[in-house]
């Protein structure tokens, strides 16, 4: 049974992300993410004027008559959302936690590839794949990955965006757009990032809080680790403290940016103190300016 308060969160973010998809996303999303390519139909004999590089030679060598291949634009994608479930997505020093805010991104994700005719599919990873929703159209299904992504407790705390990613590869054996909502702290996925991105459209989906950024002067602090458990005392009230806090967060997502750029995986960095629906919006443009 689902606690009344998770059913009226979501709720309220079927309200609040049905109206941004319909007002400001649904015209984005189409003109960015169409049919990935052809895909066969039929068979017929060949007619003068065919292109001859669409010969089907088994047929012909079969029937002894040249047959040719009928393809067709494929018209419906496959969206794959993978939320990873971590224990450091249990944090957030705004108005709210990481992992809600990749419930609500989801949604809007979601709703927009339903909108289009797409089916949805889920995958929840923390140091295992932990649960596979998968693809489907309609709004009672997308509801339930929303519910999923919200409710779901996983036995995990630690991270393997690789495992995530080779799982992807097995059960998705055509092409897919995967939208890899994580706020990447394990840094050792490149080449599983790479592969992926290879047979899929990959798109990383990096959440971070303000407070992983940057150090407030609020004097002595215990920092915990959400994924290791280890437990640090701070104290915040030196400058050179927070400064090397500054400078190892900044290091921390120059390698990461460089990792995107090195696998040619696009990239939505969302914060849990910002609207995250300006940068959703300028990426549906970048993508729409480049494909243009």
């Amino acid at each position: 049974m689902i606690p009344a308060e998770v059913m009226q969160k979501i709720r309220r973010i079927q309200i609040r992300t049905s109206h941004m998809v319909n007002e400001i996303l649904a015209g984005a999303y189409r003109s960015v993410f169409k049919g990935q390519g052809m895909e066969f139909e039929e068979v017929r004999e060949y007619v003068p004027g065919d292109d001859i590089r669409l010969i089907d030679w088994n047929v012909t060598a079969r029937t002894s008559k040249p047959h040719v291949k009928i393809l067709v634009e494929e018209r419906e994608l496959t969206v794959m959302l993978m939320v990873d479930a971590s224990g450091s997505g249990r944090f957030g020093s705004v108005t709210r936690f990481k992992n809600e805010l990749a419930a609500e991104l989801c949604a809007v994700l979601a709703f927009s590839a339903i909108q289009n005719s797409d089916k949805v599919g889920l995958i929840i990873f923390t140091d295992e794949v932990e649960l596979y929703v998968p693809p489907k159209k309609g709004r009672r299904h997308v509801l339930r990955v929303i519910r999923e992504v919200l409710y779901f407790k996983p036995k995990g705390v630690g991270t393997d965006i690789p495992e995530a990613l080779h799982f992807l590869n097995g059960v998705t054996k055509r092409r897919a757009v995967a939208f890899l909502v994580s706020d990447f702290m394990e840094a050792d996925h490149e080449p599983a990032l790479r592969i992926a991105n290879k047979r899929h459209d990959v798109i990383a989906v990096t959440v971070t809080d303000p407070r992983e950024e940057e150090l407030p002067n609020v004097g002595l602090v215990n920092v915990r680790d959400a994924e290791t458990g280890r437990e640090v005392l701070v104290d915040s009230g030196d400058a050179r403290v927070r400064q090397d806090y500054a400078e190892a967060a900044a290091k921390r997502v120059k390698a990461r940016d460089e990792i995107f750029r090195r696998t040619r995986v696009d990239s939505i960095n969302v914060r849990t103190d910002r609207d995250y629906i300006d940068e959703i919006y300028r990426f549906f443009r970048m993508r729409e300016m480049r494909h243009a």
